[in-house]
């Protein structure tokens, strides 16, 4: 189903269903200057390994109790770019298509951007850029509350807000010993099914 407009806040790694409404609205617009809100997938996302679902998060420096996102600085006193891409390697790389797609991915994990922002949208480009997708994605200029004939969904990087689209299962390494994981990272597919992420059902 397509949609001609949507509003979405910014997402790490974004799962299906937030790729899903990327792919199928003709207009995409990123919210710039909501606030940052905790534990959401502005920031973290979730991939399949071995041991079952892992929650990979982007750490941040903490300015001020309301932050707009724009402004919010990755903290790089920890490591977290090399645990990350340990991390998705471990999981991925004995996945069909993670040699065609991990030299587009790993200079995320290499160079430091300041905002998560900034991180957030390059990583979004690329991944679109791999599904040879073009997408009209604008950024806004103020916080509405009530955004007018668009169809908001910046709930969708809240965990618990999440419609779980519907996507055909595919192939996924851990598979076997938890069954089908769905609505994970993007990547997941990615690596998985390569170019049939668009195939899926939902999609």
């Amino acid at each position: 189903m397509n949609i001609n407009e949507v509003l979405l806040s910014t997402a790490y790694l974004p799962n299906l269903e937030y790729l899903n409404k990327v792919i199928n609205s003709s207009t995409v617009y990123i919210d710039a200057h909501e606030h940052f809100v905790k534990q959401t997938y502005r920031n973290r996302c979730e991939i399949l390994t071995a041991m079952g679902k892992l929650i990979l998060s982007i750490p941040l420096l903490k300015q001020s109790d309301k932050e707009i996102i724009t402004k919010k600085r990755i903290s790089y006193a920890e490591n977290w770019q090399q645990q990350h891409w340990r991390s998705i390697t471990g999981a991925y790389k004995n996945s069909p298509y993670f040699e065609f797609f991990e030299d587009d991915f790993k200079p995320f994990y290499d160079t430091k951007y300041e905002f998560l922002f900034d991180y957030n949208l390059e990583f979004l480009k690329v991944i679109l850029h791999i599904l040879r997708t073009k997408k009209d994605i604008q950024l806004t200029h103020e916080y509405e509350v009530n955004p007018f004939q668009i169809v908001d969904l910046r709930d969708l990087s809240s965990e618990n807000n999440f419609n779980k689209v519907s996507v055909t299962p595919y192939y996924q390494v851990f598979e076997g010993k938890s069954g089908f994981t769905p609505n994970l990272s993007c990547i997941d597919a990615l690596f998985n099914v390569g170019l049939e992420t668009l195939s899926l059902s939902g999609f």
